[in-house]
């Protein structure tokens, strides 16, 4: 299996070190693991990609590249630049320093990055590691997704549907906030939202006078509705939630159907 892996927290980030390790696992002694990851950290850029200037690609290895973009740029890069004569088996996308569950996902760069995956006709996983109370202050703090995130990316190949959709299905996996010992188990769950939790900003003032802003979340230790992905991870569970880029609110459209003239 050839096995293209990327992230949004950069190519030096301790996660993508967690996620190679991963990879290797699944690849086997036959198969291969290449990097294409951010050289600088790109969180919160969502599905971004760099369209209205070039972007710079350092190779640092063999089999390991740098690119000053998005996850998603990393994804087209590797697919159709520095992978396009054999387009890798499978994309992963982490393990990101932080969950992407509830309306983290929605700005997510890994997100974005196994998004992009789909959207080229790959099979793609997002793979985030929640913080909390019970893992931060581990010596290290992705160790569940580092002891259980082979396991979860074998069960979900095994188990996908096969489809012809026109947007392919793609995951988005949360590790819950806890040690690797303590994890209950796999949970599949919809995407939920933090009830009261949203982005904001704090003021700051430079010595110029010059204002600025810091863009800050909310309180991750909130649940949300009882069998969605936060609220699973906060019990112990691994999350795992199908996605599809298709933003269409399809449950509504026989409702709005006065709409059209």
């Amino acid at each position: 299996m050839r096995i293209l892996i990327t992230n949004d927290d950069g190519v030096t980030a301790p996660g993508l070190e967690v996620l190679h390790a991963i990879a290797t696992d699944l690849a086997g002694a036959q198969g291969e693991v290449w990097t294409v990851a951010p050289a600088f950290e790109q969180s919160g850029v969502g599905h971004c990609i760099n369209y209205v200037h070039p972007t710079m690609m350092t190779e640092l290895a063999p089999r390991r590249y740098a690119a000053e973009g998005s996850p998603a740029d990393c994804v087209l890069i590797a697919v159709h630049e520095v992978m396009r004569d054999a387009p890798p088996d499978l994309v992963l996308s982490g393990v990101n320093r932080g969950n992407n569950s509830a309306e983290n996902t929605l700005y997510s760069g890994t997100i974005g990055g196994a998004m992009e995956a789909a959207l080229q006709g790959l099979p793609a996983i997002a793979l985030s590691q929640y913080y909390g109370p019970a893992n931060r202050d581990l010596d290290n703090p992705f160790e569940a997704s580092a002891k259980h995130g082979a396991d979860v990316i074998r069960r979900i190949l095994a188990h996908t549907p096969r489809e012809d959709a026109n947007y392919s299905l793609f995951y988005n996996v949360n590790f819950p906030p806890v040690p690797a010992a303590d994890v209950a188990g796999i949970a599949l769950a919809p995407q939920g939202r933090r009830p009261g939790v949203v982005f904001g900003t704090e003021p700051h003032t430079a010595p110029s006078g010059r204002r600025f802003a810091w863009i800050k979340g909310g309180d991750q230790q909130v649940k949300t509705a009882r069998g969605t992905d936060a609220a699973v991870n906060l019990e112990g569970y691994i999350s795992v939630t199908p996605m599809r880029a298709d933003l269409t609110a399809h449950e509504v459209m026989d409702d709005l159907k006065g709409i059209a003239t």
